[in-house]
């Protein structure tokens, strides 16, 4: 029997980890999986909301790292984590997506020659000014198992001197997640906005701690607002940089409906019909092009770029000309009708499972 220990810290890792812990317990004759939650991001009201809604039991341990600086943040994690591992040895560590939690628990897991499985692996957005970049970088170099989402995370990983053996093209996490709730969305209490509206989320420091560029791609939002109403679940931190620099009435009678943060049962009740989803994150770009659902995505470059190449993403910059330019060609009927991408069929968590199963030593 293969002992697996998932790990997950922020909010993005719990919509990839649910389906890894929903297929482990369909083999156990064959997988005891355990679950560590580090605390990285943790609001006690939202963490119940993500356990509740992917059908992820209660984690068997809770590190309460909190925030803090990156430094901090990842050597509490790195600490506590090692304690675990102490207590409990497992065959292979199961890390997901780019955060810290990641990168620390990846390197107290090798450091103690415990075999570290990556899933979202050989993701690159070749921006080495984003912390997640690097996060990516160090987990996959040492990583033993790498699952990746699309072929372009396949070539990175072969172009960095990894082992093909080492690589299993497996498809995305995020999709088996997204497919599970919309079969349990008809299920849960909520309300649908009708007509066309758009949808936006925007948290990255990098275009929220600008007091400029959030200016622009606000100004963006308030023209686009002209055409159709905007939904905008407000991330704390952007909220607060708001505050910060007196944004606020800048958007106040635009026609943009600002949000408290929303669960992923909600907001994908929000999304999903959207006439355009606007977005910094990179699981959202996913989601959308699965479901096809034209989205601008507002950076300069993305980790996911089959986003892009296959699906409906369009990389639409930071800036308010930027944005308002591809606005202008979207309204003008240049959309792009997008495909689903190979093997995001909502079965990744069997194919990785499967191979976690079967692993032997692999470096």
């Amino acid at each position: 029997m293969k002992r697996l220990l998932l790990v997950a810290g922020a909010r993005p890792n719990f919509v990839k980890v649910g389906p890894l812990m929903r297929e482990c317990r369909r083999h156990p004759d064959k997988v005891d999986v355990r679950l560590v939650h580090t605390g990285q991001h943790y609001d006690p009201e939202m963490s119940r909301t993500f356990f509740e809604e992917f059908g992820i039991p209660d984690p068997d341990w809770h590190l309460g790292v909190g925030s803090g600086s990156h430094a901090a943040q990842t050597a509490r994690i790195m600490t506590a984590f090692e304690e675990v591992l102490l207590g409990w040895r497992p065959d292979v560590v199961v890390v997901v997506g780019d955060v810290n939690s990641t990168l620390a628990c990846s390197v107290t897991a090798r450091k103690m020659q415990i075999r570290v499985a990556h899933v979202e692996a050989g993701l690159r957005s070749f921006d080495s000014t984003m912390p997640e970049e690097i996060n990516r970088l160090v987990t996959d170099a040492i990583s033993d198992i790498l699952f990746a989402t699309e072929k372009s995370a396949v070539d990175n990983l072969l172009r960095e001197g990894r082992s093909a053996e080492a690589i299993h093209l497996v498809g995305n996490v995020m999709i088996d997640t997204l497919h599970y709730c919309l079969t349990r969305l008809d299920d849960v209490p909520g309300k649908r906005v009708q007509g066309p509206y758009a949808v936006v989320t925007l948290h990255r420091p990098s275009n929220v701690d600008d007091a400029l560029k959030l200016r622009g791609i606000l100004d963006a939002l308030c023209v686009i607002a002209r055409d159709m109403p905007i939904h905008f679940p407000m991330h704390p931190r952007t909220r607060r940089k708001m505050e910060e620099n007196g944004l606020q009435p800048l958007i106040a009678g635009a026609g943009i409906q600002v949000l408290p943060p929303v669960s992923y049962m909600d907001f994908l009740r929000l999304w999903k019909d959207a006439t355009l989803v606007l977005t910094d994150s990179g699981g959202v770009q996913e989601e959308t092009t699965a479901l096809g659902v034209p989205c601008f995505t507002i950076r300069d470059n993305t980790e996911r770029p089959v986003t892009i190449d296959e699906g409906t993403n369009v990389l639409a910059g930071t800036t308010r000309e930027g944005i308002l330019e591809h606005y202008g060609r979207f309204r003008s009927g240049q959309t792009k009708a997008g495909r689903v991408p190979h093997l995001w069929d909502g079965k990744a968590a069997e194919r990785i499972v499967s191979v976690l199963m079967e692993s032997g030593e692999v470096r």
